[in-house]
């Protein structure tokens, strides 16, 4: 979109964000800054697109978990007509009156709200009401175990950064409710403008809903303290370089059977797993948000061609590259469509 561009005038689309005491503020804001700034993003041709106002649970007044005080213009018994509800995580929601009063809120209205998302735990009054039986969700990994065993008619997975399952979307916690705006921007208005928003708001990536929220990288670098943790974020941003055992030692100044004895005790995989690992999980971010051929996507993570990248994507994954990229193409949701076995989505390594 040039300067020179037509602006299109589109009726608002309206969306309500829920305060209430406990609310991890990044949960409320980091959304509701992503729809400001679409309203105001110079490449976006939809100005006023939004118009996104936190509604109060039960004062104007509210605190966050850190602190933070917040006023809203409107609370539950005021509400203007919304398209979109966006439930926050936070400690003040997942049980106790607020969650019990969220829940009933949302029987009385879904019929009416085409979209209503939940950020982390704020799927907990969204399972409370019964709306998500059946349903697929997701949510932060850390509270997966404790809100499966609470709502056990409704399917958790862990893995996905957001998950769509009709009229309900689910995430997990803090960033990943930036990366669920972006997305519903682009459902709305095209990937074009949510990629506009994503730039002026300094997102490094636009994430793609079937990313792991705890990926390869970041697990590995938590578990590791030594040399092999800068390692290991070296091989991350190196991987069509040679990273042979030999290449590797070298670089961490071992010889070759040292280094891969040391490497397998501290990371608990052989050099060469844990670099086809890394290859792969950046082979899955680059299928799903981008054109390029399977091929060059291989070979543009080190796989020497195009049929060892499709045996190990396989193998690993259990699920051909093609079909990987038609399921989570960044231009959709990662959609369940059934109530069966497609739901659970696509697997994925541990």
């Amino acid at each position: 979109m040039n300067a020179g561009s037509l602006i299109v005038r589109t009726e608002p689309k309206t969306v309500g964000i829920l305060g209430f005491d406990g609310v991890n503020a990044l949960d409320l804001i980091g959304p509701l800054e992503v729809f400001e700034t679409a309203n105001n993003c110079g490449e976006n041709q939809f100005r006023s697109g939004y118009d996104a106002r936190i509604i109060a649970v039960n004062r104007k007044t509210f605190v966050s978990e850190t602190g933070v005080n917040f006023k809203a213009r409107h609370t539950l018994s005021n509400a203007p007509s919304l398209d979109t509800v966006i439930v926050p995580g936070g400690k003040g929601v997942r049980a106790g009156e607020i969650c019990r009063k969220i829940a009933r809120w949302l029987v009385g209205c879904s019929v009416r709200i085409k979209r209503i998302a939940a950020i982390s735990t704020g799927v907990y009054p969204l399972a409370q009401s019964g709306l998500l039986d059946g349903r697929a969700v997701t949510t932060h990994w850390r509270c997966a175990d404790d809100a499966a065993r609470r709502f056990p008619q409704v399917r958790f997975s862990v893995n996905a950064i957001f998950i769509k399952d009709g009229q309900f979307y689910s995430s997990a916690g803090a960033t990943a409710g930036i990366d669920l705006a972006l997305s519903l921007i682009e459902e709305d208005y095209g990937q074009g403008v949510s990629l506009a928003v994503a730039r002026q708001l300094v997102v490094y990536l636009k994430r793609s809903g079937g990313q792991e929220q705890y990926s390869e990288l970041l697990r590995f670098q938590a578990e590791s303290i030594s040399r092999f943790s800068e390692l290991t974020s070296w091989i991350q941003s190196h991987l069509s370089e040679d990273l042979s055992v030999e290449a590797l030692a070298q670089r961490a100044c071992l010889c070759p059977r040292h280094f891969g004895r040391r490497f397998k005790t501290e990371l608990g995989l052989t050099p060469a797993d844990f670099v086809e690992r890394a290859r792969l999980d950046e082979a899955r971010r680059r299928l799903a948000t981008s054109d390029n051929s399977v091929e060059n996507v291989g070979i543009s993570v080190g796989f020497k061609s195009a049929d060892a990248f499709r045996r190990a994507f396989e193998r690993r994954l259990g699920v051909r590259p093609n079909d990987y990229r038609r399921r989570f193409k960044s231009t959709k949701f990662p959609l369940i469509r059934g109530r069966r076995r497609e739901s659970r989505g696509i697997p994925v390594a541990a």
